[in-house]
């Protein structure tokens, strides 16, 4: 078997630049060297000889006195030795792909590379100290295959030299005996970022082969790394490790109804803390009212009726409009409540009194429905749309469907026979409902590493404000259901722009272009954010995306009913 070894030269000061060759260049190098050399050598010989350098081992490049010859001859055995111990348990690839430091001092680097050896266990991963060690091996696909890296830990990064990439990963041989082809990550010592990284996604794989002794060890190694994080790296890391540790242990979160309260309370504070759902409900909102123009009586059914937050703003413009405000019904469908308490009525009390406020024609409809998969058309009190335009909202809602198949198809035949003016939908731009562990989990990582990320530089709230740390908690639980639970008790199944876009057209909706308008509202939403330049509002192919610099977060579409070919 051919072995090519990878020879990484000590760093050049006049450079400022590490020179890395193949063993076929250093080859080459070598032979020109020695013709070219002779007379070098000769002349320096009588230097060495005085400073009792072996003038041998000189000639090779190592500088080792004839004094330490007896020492250094004892670190080469012992290095034999433990080389040998360990060829059996997972350090094959020392003997194979080997990266070859090439210094003059013989000694020190003799040193070293029993330092990095001994403290290896011959049977499992020791993660029990949590300081700054040289290097580690972490075992597994932890290194990123997609081209987009994580923003958090990319900047600024500093890498060992190779020969074919800037990255901190090589492939050798093997790392164990019954895995050859799996590739190993070298993280270095002041990189605690991006041994974070790679060490929740070594932990991800091995969940995914099963491997919960190695799982179990690096989940808990995550906890001491993420210790020495600042921001939203720390944050992230510790919802992630949870959710990891609860799949491990099978400590599956429990769906609990009583939970909803607090759930929406959650997301009132997301609400206030960052743009992302003023966004949908400005640029939902603009549609609406753009469908429902010249209009003399209007009906919206909200999907994700909530506090109601989205709908005072609907109501001041339609009080605006030149010919005045239309006749403004309101349906709105939310999950059952503890204690028989009926919220969605006090929020129809509210917006009753906003209304008569502001001369408003209004009429209110609660439902309370476990599913939307429970509605049925008939239940709406529905009016000739000659008489009555209508406008069906969702906010976050559509993709919990996902966990019960059939379920999103029959929500979709129940709006096709409603047969809406518009339709309007707002999800996360994610790809978080794939059939593979691994895929979802990176998929997530880098999704919500983003959102926190653009938590900590929004800067509309203070860094410990009661908004900013329930908006945490908020995500952290979506993070929970992401990685720890499957099966029907995983219900936040995010998908893309473009899988949504599949969905409806195959149900027989088309889209309807968002508007100069719906744009222009978007930026001059963005605008009222502190910090809000790492903000970004991009069109596609009519539908409005927001999100964080270059990562869209969040996509609002609008849709009507196809017209039959």
């Amino acid at each position: 078997m051919k072995r090519d070894h990878l020879h990484l030269h000590p760093q050049d000061p006049s450079s400022g630049g590490a020179a890395a060759t193949t063993s076929s260049t250093t080859a080459a190098a070598c032979g020109s060297m020695a013709t070219a050399g002779k007379s070098k050598i000769w002349e320096e010989e009588n230097q060495l000889h005085d400073s009792g350098v072996d003038e041998l081992l000189a000639v090779l490049g190592y500088k080792v006195k004839s004094s330490n010859m007896a020492e250094v001859a004892q670190k080469l055995e012992q290095l034999e030795e433990v080389m040998y111990q360990t060829q059996d348990d997972g350090l094959t690839h020392l003997s194979t792909d080997t990266v070859h430091y090439n210094p003059s001092d013989l000694s020190t680097w003799l040193e070293s590379m029993l330092s990095e050896l001994n403290p290896l266990s011959t049977q499992s991963i020791d993660f029990s100290d949590s300081s700054d060690y040289d290097l580690k091996a972490i075992p597994g696909k932890a290194v990123y295959t997609q081209a987009e890296p994580v923003t958090a830990v990319r900047e600024n990064k500093r890498v060992k030299t190779s020969v074919t990439s800037d990255t901190l990963s090589f492939s050798p041989a093997s790392v164990f005996p019954n895995e050859t082809t799996r590739p190993v990550v070298l993280v270095d010592s002041q990189e605690t970022g991006v041994r974070l990284v790679h060490t929740l996604m070594a932990c991800a794989e091995a969940i995914q082969s099963d491997d919960l002794k190695l799982a179990d060890a690096l989940v808990k190694h995550i906890g001491a790394l993420a210790v020495h994080q600042p921001g939203a790296m720390k944050k992230v890391a510790t919802y992630f490790a949870e959710a990891l540790a609860r799949r491990i242990y099978r400590l599956y979160p429990q769906p609990n109804p009583n939970d909803t309260p607090f759930t929406d309370l959650l997301q009132m504070h997301f609400y206030e803390s960052c743009p992302y759902l003023k966004f949908g409900h400005f640029t939902a909102n603009q549609a609406i009212l753009e469908a429902f123009a010249g209009k003399k009586r209007v009906h919206v059914i909200d999907f994700s009726m909530k506090q109601g937050m989205q709908w005072p703003a609907l109501m001041q413009a339609l009080r605006l409009r030149p010919e005045g405000p239309p006749s403004f019904r309101l349906t709105g469908i939310g999950p059952p409540q503890p204690n028989n308490t009926d919220p969605l009525q006090e929020v129809g009390w509210k917006l009753a009194q906003l209304a008569e406020s502001i001369n408003v024609e209004f009429e209110y409809r609660g439902f309370i429905a476990n599913s939307l998969a429970d509605l049925d058309a008939s239940m709406l009190n529905l009016r000739p749309s000659e008489v009555e335009a209508v406008a069906v909202n969702s906010v976050f809602e559509l993709h919990r469907l996902l966990a019960r198949p059939g379920s999103l198809e029959k929500v979709l035949k129940v709006v096709k026979e409603i047969k809406p003016q518009i339709m309007t939908v707002v999800e996360q731009e994610a790809n978080h409902n794939g059939p593979v562990f691994l895929d979802r989990f990176n998929e997530s990582l880098h999704y919500y590493s983003t959102l926190f990320d653009s938590l900590e530089g929004c800067g509309l709230t203070p860094p410990d404000s009661e908004d900013k740390v329930m908006s945490e908690v908020y995500l952290g639980r979506q993070i929970c259901n992401v990685v720890a639970c499957e099966g029907p008790d995983r219900v936040e199944r995010h998908e893309t722009l473009a899988q949504w876009r599949t969905r409806f057209n195959s149900a027989g909706l088309a889209p309807v272009h968002l508007g100069s308008n719906a744009f222009k509202q978007a930026s001059m939403l963005l605008a009222l954010f502190a910090g809000g330049d790492g903000y970004r509002v991009e069109e596609n192919d009519g539908c409005l995306m927001l999100g964080w610099h270059t990562r869209p977060l969040i996509a609002a579409s609008a849709w009507q009913l196809a017209t039959p070919a």
